[in-house]
């Protein structure tokens, strides 16, 4: 796919060339800030969900300045705008790395942006936080994954789904790119491995921002003709979900009929929606605004405090509160920012979640996290109806045979695709 060139890239590219070069005297002043770069969309589709990240990190940043900052110095926040155009944000990331010499980056929504950034990060030897629930499949030695990987949020859904719900016939709504493609890849192997057939599975794919789902909601709802229970499990991202849940208001489709289980719509997301019809719709994280713990009371204070009352919390949110945390106390371990020492201070970093539970980062560079399953309530927050032990994230799903003998292990083996059969390390990121 051809992308039109803009103004914003252009001018991106020029401050990377120019600050490539610039004098050692001139990039000397990094020294006197610790920085962190922000690469989160505050334009385009994504900025629904990404601008409340921006905002976190802001907070958080503050924070541990007004505690005394990191190793003697002043914690800065660099924020960029990706704009939800994948290509650029590989651009900003490389001028967060080479203009702006930050130590760290936190970032990234959509899995295609993650894999845009994620050849810089690695040629530049940079350290990204990426705190959104995705696909899994992917292993990089300069990449923390602190969202949820398929085996802490999709699989455990489909569970509910199958074991609770008694759904019969699933419909796969996902918006068309990588994350919702190889999530989807995933459960249709795993619900047919549980003996659903192919022809009970619907799968569909939208570009970002669709808005017209009348069709669509309308060949899920033919699905239950014959009578079976039909599930939607929801992988569509961004301001395309404000239109499919009007859509299914529209044709009265309630969660008793036909019940939506979403990876991608949390408490922000509904702050923008009607939700008077959405009561009984369901969605899958590893952690809600709702959740009862004097930590999560507090965090929702601060929030609140410096960002209005109006405002909710949510888990990518609490996924930056956990990285954020777990970086400082291993840069505090380390004695340094240095992306190598610090990477290796992250292995056995632990740290308390919102929730009730403890966060620990694995050689895999995933965390361990509990899995929640809410339920929409007509206030916009969600009713938590199921929540595990914490589950260790896997990089490399159980349930694809070219999948299924890898492993991730960058303490030990150094290797973040590792073959099981074979005892060697293969060198390919990903197979997607």
């Amino acid at each position: 796919m051809l992308y039109p060139v803009s103004v914003h890239r252009i001018f991106a590219i020029m401050v990377v060339f120019i600050g490539t070069y610039c004098s050692p005297d001139v990039r000397a002043t990094a020294s006197e800030t610790i920085k962190i770069g922000v690469l989160h969309s505050l334009s385009g589709t994504m900025a629904i969900s990404e601008t409340t990240l921006k905002d976190t990190i802001l907070m958080l940043v503050d924070e541990l300045n007004d505690e005394g900052g990191l190793l003697g110095k002043n914690v800065e926040a660099v924020v960029v705008d990706p704009a939800s155009d994948w290509p650029l944000f590989a651009e900003k990331a490389r001028e967060l790395l080479t203009v702006h010499n930050v130590d760290v980056i936190f970032g990234n929504w959509t899995s295609v942006s993650r894999k845009s950034v994620l050849p810089v990060i690695e040629e530049l030897n940079g350290l990204l936080f990426y705190p959104v629930q995705y696909e899994g499949e992917e292993s990089s030695r300069n990449v923390f994954y602190t969202g949820a990987a398929p085996n802490q949020q999709a699989i455990p859904a489909t569970n509910y789904y199958l074991d609770e719900l008694g759904v019969e016939k699933f419909a796969l709504l996902g918006t068309d790119y990588v994350y919702p493609r190889t999530t989807n890849k995933i459960l249709e192997q795993y619900l047919k491995d549980k003996g659903i057939p192919g022809s009970d599975i619907f799968v569909n794919y939208t570009p970002f921002g669709h808005s017209d789902w009348s069709k669509i909601v309308a060949d899920v709802v033919a699905l239950g003709a014959q009578g079976k229970k039909v599930g939607v499990i929801s992988t569509i991202n961004g301001d395309a979900n404000v239109g499919f849940y009007k859509e299914l208001a529209a044709a009265g489709v309630s969660a008793d009929d036909i019940p939506v289980i979403a990876f991608s719509v949390g408490e922000e997301e509904l702050s923008g929606l009607d939700t008077t019809n959405l009561v009984g719709h369901l969605a899958a994280w590893n952690y809600f605004q709702s959740a009862d713990t004097d930590a999560n009371t507090t965090f929702i204070a601060a929030w609140k405090n410096r960002m209005g009352g109006n405002r909710v919390t949510n888990d990518p949110m609490e996924a930056h509160y956990i990285g954020f945390n777990m970086w400082v106390q291993a840069v505090t371990d380390a004695g340094t920012t240095d992306v190598d020492e610090v990477r290796d201070a992250m292995y056995g970093q632990t740290f308390p979640n919102l929730t009730g539970g403890t966060a620990q980062m694995l050689s895999n560079h995933h965390l361990s996290k509990p899995v929640l399953i809410g339920e929409i309530q007509d206030d916009g927050q969600f009713d938590i109806i199921s929540q595990t032990e914490e589950v260790p994230g896997d990089a490399w799903t159980n349930y694809l045979p070219e999948s299924s003998v890898l492993i991730s292990d960058w303490k030990t083996l150094g290797c973040g695709m590792y073959n099981t059969e074979t005892k060697s390390c293969v060198q390919i990121k990903s197979i997607y």
